[in-house]
């Protein structure tokens, strides 16, 4: 018989690996010349570390060696008895010492005394041709006593200077008449006569040499202090000495940051208007980098290269000392090491180029099925689930997880698959059925049932039920709803409420509520898989059930395996995450819908006059869409609004009227003529009575001068009775409850003509508003006649300029804007043609729908809802583009718009909770709109459907009154609107 297959041997990759790096063992030269390098400057650094000690060292001994024999030298001048002299004859004898002192010791500039009494005296080597210029000194004079004396009685000072040669034979004297040097006056003298000791002065620069050095100076007996003045250019020489690499950076500088001392003596002195020290971070970017950022250890990243630095502070150069800084670029001085570490990078590269061909054909063999897998993978990224499986691979681990690339390709497409068919259902009751249906399939599962949770309660009430791939009435199962933690709840359930999903089995005897699920299985037992839903929150909404009858084989624990009750899990937060936002969202529509109907009440209780009104609206509106949508005629044939056309024509309904919230309250229910806050009648008639009381007034000052009693009373009652009837025309005007006719007008203007004699000022007691509309004009002289009816400047309400709409606004509004906000002239208002409202008072109760326009367009709404502003902002648009705000014609209208013009006009013309007029009845309210079809202000196939639909009367049974309900032609109705022959 044939021996048995026998299953082809792999191996591990680490076998694979160690295979390969057998011929790549020579890739060790690579960890040796790095560890070469890393030794080789260890050295180098060591060595310049004692190299930095040693330049340190020779610095501070050359320093030593400047300053200690100066101050030797005063140390032995200080008691000799000429430093004590009174005058310069005698202070002469220190001409010797001081010139051989000089002589000795090249670095001192000079050697000098300073006395008590402001007198001085110094002795300067002329070793310079420049410094002899300077001063007009002989050509061979080879010294310079500059003395300073002061007369005894006078206490002026005499300055002069003696010019002596090698020989010290005085060559010539020069006064100096215009001298000022006081040597009190200087640091080195104040510092010297309060110290015991010697002083040092900062290092700086000589004013006659140029040369950089420092003072030296100790007290002299109690009135004089002698100094020296020690020049300071060896040091620069002495630093070029230790200039390690061609770019080394050394350099002394005090406690200033100035520089002392530099390899480059010619850069340290800065000559522009004066002469000045060089500041030491001027010299190279690499100092200043030191200085201002002193770095940690020894090295520096500065001017685009590494430095090693060493830094030291050295006693000597003043009171505070010097400090030394090196700087020494790291490439040059560690050029040894980076050659040597490039000859073991190519020696490695070679041993590199030598394994290639090796390397190259192993890694050939294991990166092959890699590749595919990467393909594979980069599929799976795409959401491309149907590449092909990739090649398996002689490596065990490679071959692995290629497998497992295949499960989790296969887990991942019916996951997205899933996910996708619940993200795409926008329906709750739906969305639960789909949430069943797919949990129950890819759980093979006999049985599903969801529960969820009740608002903050912990109850879970069930809603939806599936047996054998049918949704199932939950009624006729009688499975009933538990909360969470109520200890007679299934075990199960109560499980669930601190663990995210259970695994168990039940028997008919424990299966509770579940029993009649569990016959119609037709199964004694099953195992249940209970997995609970939460939100972002953790918070739990909801429990998916999966009821899987019990086989009693293998197959039942694979369907319960861990992996797979995870991606069960995965899948239902996919379903709880799409839940939670269904539920959120109706939520959000219920309190949008709310906040819009509290605004829209809040709206009709602003004002008594149109109470209800922007709630009757969208009741009739819906009436109009509804009866469109159903409707047969080809005028209506497309119009088939989907949900959220429904939603925006509910908003827009809603909100029709929102700007009325910005219009005053008195212009909307000014019920008369003259009222504004009050009624000005009263105003009026106070000025009749007053002319009635001058009445009486005059006809008993006539009676009394001794007038016939008899034609005076007749005048008397006359002009009474005139004033009456006059008053009483004025208040019937006032009223505005009928056209006015110009023969009413000319009388109205006539009564205005006459006077009455105010004698109190009017600007006391009234608004700084009013005051300032007053002083248009100039206060007239009391008494004064005015006008029983006027129209005064302080009528005149200026419009502020925010208020003005240009006429290219981008909302395309076109309303004829009144040049005053208000004008409250008594005979303009009385002469209103009809009504009570003034044209200004009319624009502002227009201006409604502009402010509901920019209200609306203002609001972020989503993009199913971005036509409400148009919906809303259109129902005072006329046909024949004669209407505000926009003047639009009906072409240029949606077709709710237009159908919120008719429900606006309707419950206008028939509401009865309008006291300043009294309601229509429908026949009435349809014969002005039929005028006004025929007139193209409204829509004439709306207004035909609103007849023919009945939808008046729908409204009219709801809505309006019994006794506003009469008899209606529609006939009639539509010939009169012109759209029947």
């Amino acid at each position: 018989m044939p021996s048995p297959l026998r299953p082809e041997r792999r191996f591990p990759l680490h076998v694979h690996i160690s295979v390969m790096f057998t011929f790549l063992l020579l890739l060790t030269g690579v960890v040796l010349g790095i560890f070469n390098y890393g030794q080789t400057t260890q050295i180098i650094l060591s060595s310049s570390e004692k190299l930095f000690n040693r330049i340190e060292q020779d610095v501070r001994l050359d320093l030593q060696g400047t300053y200690e024999p100066i101050r030797h030298l005063l140390s032995l001048l200080v008691d000799y008895p000429a430093t004590q002299a009174p005058d310069l004859e005698q202070r002469l004898a220190l001409l010797k010492p001081f010139s051989q002192s000089l002589n000795d010791n090249p670095n001192l500039a000079s050697l000098y005394l300073g006395y008590s009494n402001g007198d001085f005296f110094m002795v300067r080597p002329l070793r310079t041709t420049a410094l002899k210029t300077a001063l007009n000194a002989p050509d061979t004079a080879a010294y310079q006593v500059w003395s300073i004396e002061h007369d005894a009685s006078s206490g002026q000072p005499r300055s002069q200077s003696l010019f002596f040669d090698q020989s010290l034979n005085l060559l010539g004297r020069q006064d100096n008449p215009d001298e000022t040097f006081d040597p009190r006056t200087r640091a080195w003298f104040s510092s010297a006569r309060g110290d015991e000791g010697q002083i040092t002065t900062e290092p700086y620069i000589f004013f006659s040499t140029h040369n950089i050095g420092t003072t030296l100076a100790r007290r002299s007996g109690e009135d004089a202090v002698i100094g020296a003045d020690l020049t300071l250019a060896e040091l620069s020489a002495t630093l070029a000495k230790h200039v390690v690499t061609p770019h080394t950076e050394i350099m002394l500088f005090d406690a200033q940051g100035n520089a002392i001392a530099y390899p480059d003596s010619s850069k340290l002195i800065i000559d522009d208007q004066t002469a000045r020290l060089i500041k030491a971070a001027d010299l190279s970017p690499g100092l200043g980098a030191l200085l201002a950022h002193p770095p940690t250890g020894s090295r520096l990243d500065a001017a685009g290269r590494q430095w090693i630095v060493a830094r030291s502070s050295m006693l000597e150069g003043g009171p505070q000392g010097l400090q030394l800084a090196l700087l020494v670029p790291e490439d040059e001085l560690l050029v040894d090491a980076y050659r040597m570490r490039w000859q073991g990078a190519l020696i490695t590269l070679t041993t590199l180029l030598l394994c290639l061909p090796v390397g190259w054909l192993i890694s050939r063999i294991l990166v092959k099925p890699l590749r595919a897998l990467v393909q594979e993978a980069d599929a799976v990224r795409s959401f491309n689930f149907n590449f092909p499986v990739g090649h398996r691979s002689p490596v065990l681990e490679v071959d692995q997880l290629s497998v497992s690339m295949a499960r989790m390709k296969d887990t991942l497409g019916s996951f997205f698959q899933i996910t996708d068919s619940l993200s795409a259902e926008t329906r709750f009751a739906p969305l639960l059925q789909r949430v069943l249906f797919e949990t129950v399939k890819i759980g093979q599962a006999q049985a599903g049932l969801i529960y969820l949770r009740e608002r903050d309660s912990d109850r879970m009430e069930p809603h939806g039920l599936v047996i054998n791939d049918t949704s199932q009435a939950l009624p006729s199962f009688a499975v009933e709803g538990h909360d969470l933690h109520d200890p007679l709840s299934p075990e199960w359930m109560k499980s669930l409420s601190n663990a995210d999903n259970v695994v168990t089995s039940l028997g008919f005897e424990q299966a509770g509520d579940l029993q009649k699920v569990l016959l119609a299985l037709e199964c004694p037992r099953v195992h249940l898989i209970g997995i609970r839903l939460h939100n972002r929150h953790n918070e739990t909404v909801g429990l998916l059930i999966l009821l899987l009858t019990d086989s009693g084989t293998q197959r039942d624990l694979d369907k319960l395996r861990p992996d797979r009750i995870a991606f069960l899990q995965a899948v239902s937060g996919a379903a709880a995450v799409s839940i939670e936002s269904q539920r959120l969202q109706a939520k959000q529509k219920q309190l949008l819908d709310s906040f819009i109907q509290l605004l829209a009440g809040a709206i009709d209780a602003k004002s008594p006059y149109t109470g209800g009104h922007c709630q009757r609206v969208p009741a009739l509106t819906l009436m109009l869409a509804q009866a469109a949508a159903a409707s047969q005629e080809p005028a209506f044939s497309g119009y088939q609004p989907t949900e959220d056309e429904w939603e925006a024509l509910h908003i827009a309904a809603w909100l029709h009227d929102c700007g009325k919230v910005t219009t005053p309250e008195y212009v909307v229910d000014k019920a008369t003529k003259l009222e504004t806050l009050n009624d000005r009648i009263h105003e009026v008639r106070t000025r009749f009575e007053v002319l009635k009381r001058d009445t009486w007034i005059a006809y008993w000052q006539a009676v009394a001068s001794g007038g016939d009693e008899q034609p005076l009373a007749e005048l008397r009652n006359a002009t009474l009775a005139e004033l009456d009837d006059d008053f009483a025309f004025v208040a019937h005007c006032n009223l505005g409850s009928e056209a006015m006719a110009e023969a009413d007008l000319q009388r109205l203007r006539s009564i205005a003509q006459r006077t009455w004699t105010r004698t109190l000022d009017d600007s006391l007691g009234v608004s700084w508003e009013e005051n300032r509309r007053q002083a248009r004009t100039p206060a007239p002289t009391l008494p004064v006649s005015e006008p029983l009816l006027a129209d005064k400047p302080e009528h005149l309400f200026e419009r502020a300029e925010s208020e003005l709409i240009p006429p290219d606004n981008p909302w395309g509004f076109k309303l004829d804007v009144p040049r005053y906000k208000y004008n409250r002239g008594e005979l303009y208002n009385l002469s209103i043609t009809r009504g009570t409202l003034t044209r200004e008072e009319r624009y502002i109760i227009n201006h409604h729908m502009v402010q509901t326009i920019l209200m609306l367009s203002h609001l972020p709404f989503p993009g199913h809802l971005q036509n409400v502003a148009e919906i809303a902002g259109g129902h005072h648009e006329k046909m024949d583009g004669t209407g505000y705000p926009k003047q639009l014609k009906r072409e240029e209208m949606s077709l709710p718009a237009r159908m919120m013009a008719i429900a606006d006009i309707f419950e206008a013309l028939t509401a009865a909770d309008r006291p300043y007029k009294k309601a229509k009845t429908l026949s009435e309210a349809l014969g002005i709109m039929a005028t006004m079809c025929r007139d193209a202000h409204i829509d004439p196939e709306l207004f035909g459907l609103f007849i023919n639909a009945s939808i008046y009367k729908q409204y009219a049974e709801r809505f309006l009154d019994p006794q506003q309900i009469d008899t209606v032609d529609p006939s009639s109705l539509l010939l009169k609107a012109g759209l029947k022959g």
